[in-house]
């Protein structure tokens, strides 16, 4: 659990820096939905965030991942994803 807990601190931290957010990441419900009346993001977001966590994870997120709906859920739902397949 703590280590789950400390990824989705990391990935927080990681979307806020990737966005130029002026959220900060302690502030982002782990629950809330990213996209639409949660956090606020858009498309171009989700393109961004998924060139960070390529970078920082050694994986890609995929734009034609009929999954991605889920993935990006939450903060909790990508931290999760990412530590499924992360190889960095």
């Amino acid at each position: 659990m703590t280590t789950t807990l400390s990824l989705e601190q990391e990935v927080a931290r990681l979307i806020v820096e990737a966005l130029h957010l002026e959220t900060a990441p302690e502030d982002i419900d782990p629950e809330a939905p990213l996209f639409g009346d949660g956090l606020g993001l858009d498309s171009i977001d989700a393109l961004e965030i998924a060139l960070a966590v390529s970078k920082r994870y050694g994986f890609q997120l995929r734009s034609d991942d009929e999954r991605n709906h889920r993935i990006f859920a939450s903060l909790r739902a990508l931290a999760a994803h990412i530590e499924t397949h992360r190889t960095a």
